[in-house]
C-alpha cells in the first residue's frame, strides 16, 4: 500500500521536469528514480530521507500516511 502511494506522490512531484536531473539533483541513480517511480523497487530509508528533504515533503506525505 505505502509503496503504491509513493510512487503516485513522487511521480505528482516530479511532474514537468526530466527524470534524469532530478535524480543526478537528489545524488541517485537515474534507474532507482525510475524503479520508484514504476512502483518496482521498495525504497531504503536514506534515499526516502534524501527525496523528502529535496522535494520539501514530509516523510508522511510521500509514503501516504498524509494528505
Amino acid at each position: 500500500m505505502y509503496r503504491e502511494k509513493f510512487a503516485k506522490n513522487l511521480k505528482d512531484l516530479c511532474k514537468g521536469r526530466p527524470i534524469t536531473d532530478i535524480a543526478k539533483e537528489i545524488g541517485i541513480p537515474h534507474q532507482t528514480l525510475q524503479r520508484y517511480l514504476h512502483n518496482e523497487m521498495e525504497i531504503g530509508i536514506e534515499y526516502l530521507c534524501k527525496i523528502a528533504d529535496y522535494f520539501e515533503e514530509d516523510l508522511d506525505y510521500l509514503t501516504g500516511r498524509k494528505d
